[in-house]
């Protein structure tokens, strides 16, 4: 399948709180790569990497996939032309990959990554 979900993210407004609900919860392990932040990764054949932590600034928390693409920023002119907003042009993460964020027509936030 071209373009992949290959990431997802709960984020909340209490790290630790969140982090343990999710490893409570499923059996997570929680890598923890930030101090707001830790991945968490199946280990096995099916299932895709993740991360759990908290959002900036007191932002309410919510759930985002991530689909990898070649070129973010031509993929955002792409949803804008069919009716969706850019939220994070494209960004570098510290020691990981280049990710955006959109908004599709019913307001659904969405990640590129790549």
């Amino acid at each position: 399948m071209p373009n992949p979900v290959v990431h997802f993210e709960v984020l909340g407004k209490d790290t630790e709180a969140t982090q343990s609900f999710y490893a409570n919860i499923f059996d997570w392990p929680m890598e923890k790569v930030m101090d707001s932040y830790a991945m968490v990764k199946p280990g096995g054949e099916t299932g895709i990497n993740g991360g759990v932590g908290s959002t900036m600034s007191g932002a309410p928390g919510h759930s985002t996939f991530y689909v990898e693409v070649d070129d973010l920023q031509a993929t955002l002119e792409k949803i804008e032309a069919a009716g969706g907003s850019t939220v994070q042009p494209p960004m570098d993460v510290p020691n990981g990959p280049s990710i955006a964020l959109f908004r599709d027509p019913d307001g659904n936030l969405v990640g590129l990554v790549k």
